[in-house]
């Protein structure tokens, strides 16, 4: 038996014996298909940066292209693009903020509630699908242990 959290049976290292990354990714991958099918039955056709900007529209409010560009972790011609898409459809309005005419905001309209509404809908369908079989304790100590993980990598990632 090894020392620590994980008991070694092997002389692998932690690394090659663990597959978390990959399966975190690999859930990604398939939820994220899971869940475009989903809206498209709802009559949502969004890409995956059109939901994050709206999610976080939804979250907290109008706020900055900069600071929004933070939030969903995307280029600036991605963003710009995502924007304009978002725009055309009617769902988003840049507006120039009242206090500091150099900054552009973006705002969720009046005809995305709807959209809202249908979004939290089948995002609830999603949390169903990924605890299906899971107790509430389960479920308790997996989202525990990813906000460790998230902790983790956030730091790794300020450190570099």
């Amino acid at each position: 038996m090894g020392h620590g959290p994980f008991p070694l049976r092997t002389q692998r290292t932690l690394s090659q014996q663990r597959q978390g990354g990959f399966l975190v990714a690999k859930i990604h991958r398939t939820a994220g298909r899971i869940f475009a099918r989903k809206l498209r039955e709802h009559g949502l056709v969004i890409n995956p940066a059109q939901g994050r900007v709206l999610f976080v529209l939804w979250q907290e409010g109008a706020m900055a292209i900069n600071e929004l560009a933070k939030r969903v972790s995307l280029g600036k011609s991605t963003l710009t693009n995502t924007i304009d898409g978002l725009e055309a459809a009617g769902l988003v309005a840049r507006s120039r903020d009242a206090g500091d005419r150099r900054k552009i905001l973006v705002e969720p309209t009046a005809e995305n509630r709807t959209m809202h509404r249908l979004y939290e809908k089948v995002s609830l369908q999603m949390t169903e699908v990924f605890y299906r079989g899971f107790t509430v304790e389960e479920v308790t100590r997996f989202e525990a242990g990813l906000e460790r993980i998230l902790q983790n990598v956030s730091t790794e990632e300020k450190a570099q």
